[in-house]
Parts: structure tokens; sequence; C-alpha cells
């Protein structure tokens, strides 16, 4: 396998809102919450609590993560690139997260590199926070603290596409689309999974959409870096 390609961990998250009832939530938590929702744009009408529904995911202190869905490429037996993912997915947070960290500590934390789309401004932090708020330390490859920016491992397509612009933001799915890499958009969407976990309770449907995401993000990267894309039959889930 070529030098570049290896010890990177292809990363993608799916996230909800902490609970499906926003009446639950403590009135601590819902004064919180109001402060937030204050600061976003709103049709006529809309609640602290419709928006809570709409948009508490994004946010790890009002959110949860459900999915994690990883990837490694690996030497194919036919001689050729391959991918293996692997996917961490339920209900209980904690429990889920202690998994994913017990993964990550079997690995060379010093050779480790972890690969998003925006995962330095999403993926990254939310699960660092995550972790922090269901009283997980933080694994090595995870803890950056008081480490110099040229220390950190963490990649991130997003930023490899940008070429030092900040100005916009580019989805995975464009870049899947002009890159002609096949979509992983074929059942759900973003912008659906609060709905579809908590009032459909398709956490399988989540799974594969999240798993889909990691295997264009690996493909993505491997066009970044001028390489040919891994063929269907090499993609494996562990």
């Amino acid at each position: 396998m070529i030098q570049e390609l290896r010890d990177i961990l292809f990363v993608d998250i799916e996230t909800v809102a902490s609970t499906p009832d926003y009446g639950t939530l403590t009135e601590r938590i819902k004064t919180q919450w109001a402060r937030k929702a204050g600061f976003f744009k709103r049709d006529s009408g809309q609640t602290d609590e419709a928006l809570f529904h709409e948009r508490a995911g994004i946010y790890a202190e009002f959110g949860k993560v459900i999915c994690i869905a990883v990837g490694k490429f690996f030497d194919h037996e036919s001689g050729e690139l391959g991918l293996k993912t692997k996917i961490y997915a339920g209900h209980d947070e904690k429990a889920l997260l202690t998994t994913f960290k017990s993964m990550l500590e079997k690995m060379d934390s010093s050779t480790l590199r972890f690969c998003a789309h925006n995962g330095k401004e999403f993926d990254y932090p939310y699960l660092c926070r995550r972790m922090l708020i269901n009283g997980i330390p933080l694994p090595p490859v995870l803890n950056l603290s008081g480490k110099k920016a040229w220390e950190v491992q963490h990649l991130d397509t997003l930023e490899l596409w940008k070429f030092g612009d900040h100005k916009n933001y580019t989805s995975l799915d464009l870049l899947a689309a002009i890159f002609d890499i096949p979509s992983s958009k074929n059942n759900i969407d973003g912008s659906q999974v609060n709905h579809v976990y908590h009032q459909e309770q398709g956490l399988d449907r989540i799974s594969e959409y999240c798993r889909g995401d990691v295997v264009v993000l690996a493909q993505l990267f491997l066009k970044l870096k001028g390489y040919p894309l891994i063929a269907d039959t090499h993609i494996v889930t562990a």
C-alpha cells in the first residue's frame, strides 16, 4: 500500500436531538436552548420546541451520537487497494462511545490519522464533547490539549478542497457529484436523520446511510490525492 494511505481512519458520525420529547428537558436546559435558538432565523410562529427537533442534533450540548462509521484502507487479495468499513450504532450513547474509544485505543495513536469531511469543525469536536459529557476520558488520538497545530494528525477533506479559501462550504455530496463518485444519498439525507431516528425508529437505515458516507469520504480522499477509485467489489464491511 502507498505510504500516505496507511494508518488513516475515515470517520463519519450521525447525531440527533438528545430526546424526542422537548417536554422532558429540564427547565435549565430549556432556558439555555431558548438562548441558543434566539440566534436562529425562524419561520413565522416557529417555536423553540420546533427548532429543537429541527436543529438540536447539530450541537453537542443538546444532541447525541447514535452512529459512527469508520473505514480503513487495506491490501485486497487482488493486489489492489481495498476499503474495510465498520459501523458502531446504538441508542445508549455512553456504551457506543465507550466501544468506539476501545477500538481507537487498540490502534497506534502515534501514527493514526483521522479523516472526515468538515471533521475539524464538526465530527472531531462533537465526539470529544459528547465523550466528556458522558464522563469518558478522551483517547490519546482525540486529546488535543497542549498539542501544537503540526502535531495534530487529523485530516479534513473539506480543508483539502479549500486550498486555503475559507469563504465557502462545499458539501460531501457536491464533491461526490463533481468527481463522479457514487452517492450515499439513496434513501435518506442528513436533514431527515432526526425524524427517521426519533419518529420511525430507523437506526438501521441511518447506519447504512452513515456507512455510505464513509465510503464516499474515502473515495473522495483518493480523488483529491490523484488516485483511482476503489472498485465496489473491494469494499467490505467488518
